[in-house]
């Protein structure tokens, strides 16, 4: 599917990306989830940095496709 940007993508790369959105999405949950149960502020640091480590790659990945449309 052509458009703007230059990007082909088939129905098969949306598909795997779409996947991919959901695994950063849910790994960014976990970590939150883990940071805020961690008592020593180490790990909790640590887990938080964890998240926003997905939560970056994901809001990239998605900037990545709204460029496509």
């Amino acid at each position: 599917m052509p458009n703007g940007c230059g990007c082909c993508l088939t129905s098969k790369d949306l598909t795997v990306l779409e996947d991919q959105l959901t695994h950063m999405a849910m790994c960014c949950r976990a970590a939150q989830y883990q940071a805020a149960q961690f008592q020593d502020p180490q790990l909790k640091q640590v887990a938080a940095q964890v998240a926003q480590h997905h939560r970056s790659h994901y809001d990239a990945l998605c900037a990545f496709l709204n460029g496509c449309q």
